[in-house]
């Protein structure tokens, strides 16, 4: 039997996602079978009226907070979302009720702020991501070795890669120049090296750009080259420090097609952690019918022209 359910289409520097809010009304989501994986691949299906997203946010309560799940448009679960993070803790914070309060995602727990608007009447948010240089996702060295600024030969004789796991997958290269037909041939032959990338991985390309800006490019693991992602740019804003490109401790200005978030890379206690802060603004509202797999019935409503409005502005004024 179809039942109606509300969805919110939101963004992380142009990260689009459709996203929708158990909390409180888990009597509509539990039991009832609901197959996430099968809903996102829908949903974010391009002839949608709500077309051309790149996941579904599934935010529930999870034991005295909140956790977020992440779904790419080919159904596949993701461990973390720095995008998406944002705009769900903006979600969140409709029950928390403060500017400081944490997510879970993928297991993991994510310290997030309310921050000062980036721009008059842009919705801002900050997240405390940790950043490991290890992790049983890069097959492609021994176990336990960092990976910074080296070559994958299977992957690219040329580019000089570092590895990076925000709770998913990273490698990221700096360039002069992005290419993304390069990009795009990157991401689709990690597809085939299942011994180097059991997991898969999200794979970028950044140019340094100035003192304390890079632009940043990624082939996103689930969804293509998209106009952003968020671990993406804290990953390669993470990969700038350590090659030295800038200094940890500065905080750095990364844009990419979508927009600008500003990244802080610092060593706390022997541990990485980069704080990502920017844009978590709603679009539209709407409602869609659906029984446990299958979606009917999208139906866009209200409106966020002014939220729409003023990202527009800030976006242009990075161009």
């Amino acid at each position: 039997m179809e039942t109606r359910y509300q969805y919110t289409v939101c963004h992380g520097s142009g990260n689009r996602f459709v996203m929708l809010d158990t909390v409180g009304r888990e009597d509509l989501f539990q039991g009832r079978g609901v197959d996430f994986n099968a809903w996102a691949a829908q949903l974010c299906a391009s002839q949608t009226p709500i077309g051309g997203t790149d996941g579904l946010l599934v935010l529930i309560r999870f034991g005295g907070g909140y956790a977020m799940r992440m779904f790419n448009p080919d159904g596949s679960e993701a461990e973390m979302c720095g995008n998406g993070i944002r705009c769900a803790a903006r979600q969140a914070r409709k029950y928390t009720l403060s500017d400081r309060f944490c997510v879970w995602s993928g297991g993991r727990e994510y310290a997030m702020t309310r921050e000062r608007a980036l721009w008059p009447g842009v919705e801002t948010y900050g997240a405390e991501i940790p950043v490991w240089l290890q992790s049983p996702d890069f097959g492609f060295c021994n176990r336990g070795e960092k990976f910074v600024g080296r070559i994958i030969p299977s992957l690219s004789p040329e580019l000089k890669f570092t590895a990076l796991s925000l709770g998913n997958p990273h490698i990221t290269a700096c360039v002069e120049h992005i290419d993304y037909g390069l990009l795009e041939e990157l991401g689709e032959r990690v597809k085939q090296l299942r011994n180097e990338f059991p997991s898969g991985i999200n794979v970028s390309l950044f140019e340094h750009r100035a003192p304390q800006r890079i632009f940043v490019a990624t082939y996103e693991r689930g969804a293509g080259i998209t106009a952003s992602c968020g671990t993406a740019m804290t990953a390669s804003a993470t990969a700038a420090a350590l090659l030295n490109l800038v200094g940890f401790g500065t905080e750095m200005e990364v844009c990419n097609r979508g927009g600008m978030v500003r990244c802080l890379p610092r060593r706390i206690d022997g541990q990485l952690i980069t704080r990502l802060t920017g844009n978590a603004t709603f679009e539209h509202q709407g409602t869609f019918a659906a029984d446990s797999q299958n979606i009917s019935d999208i139906t866009p409503e209200n409106r966020f022209e002014s939220e729409i409005a003023a990202y527009d502005a800030f976006a242009a004024s990075i161009r």
